[in-house]
C-alpha cells in the first residue's frame, strides 16, 4: 500500500512513519509513506502559502494554488487510484471499520491541513473524504494523519508479527478488548485471575468474552447499545453486571 501526505511539515510525517509497526511495514515493503510540500508549488518568491479569508475575521486559509499544484503531483506519482482524505475537525469520526475501508485500498492521499483550514471551493472540488480523530481541535492535521498512517499500516498483511494481534483488538467486533496480564518475576502470578492459570483454553475464552463485554458495558455503553448481542452474550453480560453490583455493594 502507498500513502501520499499532502503536509508543510514533511518530516514530521516522514519521521513518525519509520517508528514502531509502521515502519516495519515500510522496511518489509509492505506500505510506503511518501510527504509532499506545498512550499515546493508556490510561485511567489516568499513561497507563501496562505492568505487572508473573504469576510474578514482572525486566521488564514491556505491557498488553493499550491496547494492543487502539490496534490496533482502527488496524484500522478503513482498510477494506482486514490482517494484523497482531508483530516479535519468537521470530518467523520474515525473508526476502526473505516480504518479497515481504507486499509484494503492499494493507495491513499491524506491532505493535512494549517491555519484556519482550506478553502470550501477547494474542498468541494478536491477531496472525496473528511476524517476527524476525534471532537478537539489542533494546529493542523498531521498528527491526524499520522494516526491514520499508524491504524492503516499496521493492517497491512505481514505488517504485525502475529496474524491474530488485529483480530483481538479493540473495536473489531464493536467491543473493548478484555484485560491482559504478563509474566512478572516480581509480582509473580499475584493478582492475575485464576482462570488465566488454569490452562483451560475453553474457560479462558469464555472469561475473556466476559470480560470484553463488561469493559464496554462499563466504559463505552455507546458501543454496547448499537450491538444486539447472542444469548450466550447477554447471558456473559448478565453474569458480569450481577458481580459487578455485587461487589459494590460489599467492597
Amino acid at each position: 500500500m502507498r500513502i501520499d501526505v499532502v503536509t508543510l511539515f514533511p518530516e514530521f510525517i516522514r519521521q513518525s512513519a519509520a517508528l514502531g509497526v509502521v515502519g516495519r511495514a515500510g522496511e518489509r515493503g509492505l506500505l510506503q509513506v511518501e510527504a509532499w510540500n506545498p512550499r515546493d508549488y508556490a510561485t511567489d518568491n516568499y513561497r507563501r502559502v496562505d492568505d487572508r479569508p473573504f469576510g474578514g475575521g482572525p486566521g488564514m486559509l491556505m491557498l488553493a494554488e499550491p496547494l492543487g499544484a502539490c496534490l496533482a503531483a502527488a496524484r500522478a506519482a503513482s498510477p494506482e487510484p486514490a482517494p484523497v482524505v482531508y483530516l479535519s475537525p468537521q470530518g467523520e469520526r474515525l473508526t476502526q471499520r473505516r480504518v479497515r475501508d481504507l486499509a484494503a485500498r492499494p493507495r491513499l492521499i491524506l491532505l493535512c491541513g494549517r491555519y484556519e483550514g482550506l478553502d470550501e471551493r477547494f474542498i468541494e472540488r478536491e477531496v472525496d473524504l473528511e476524517l476527524s480523530i476525534g471532537d478537539y481541535v489542533l494546529s493542523g492535521g498531521e498528527l491526524g494523519a499520522a494516526v491514520v498512517i499508524d491504524a492503516v499500516g499496521r493492517l497491512q498483511e505481514g505488517a504485525l508479527n502475529h496474524a491474530q494481534s488485529a483480530a483481538q483488538d479493540s473495536f473489531e467486533d464493536g467491543l473493548l478488548d478484555c484485560p491482559h496480564y504478563t509474566r512478572s518475576e516480581a509480582a509473580g502470578t499475584e493478582g492475575v485471575p485464576p482462570v488465566l492459570l488454569s490452562g483451560d483454553h475453553a474457560a479462558i475464552a469464555r472469561w475473556r468474552r466476559q470480560q470484553s463485554l463488561g469493559r464496554t458495558w462499563l466504559r463505552r455503553p455507546d458501543l454496547l447499545a448499537r450491538l444486539t448481542l447472542t444469548p450466550a452474550d447477554a447471558a456473559l453480560l448478565a453474569e458480569f453486571q450481577a458481580r459487578h453490583r455485587e461487589k459494590a455493594q460489599n467492597p
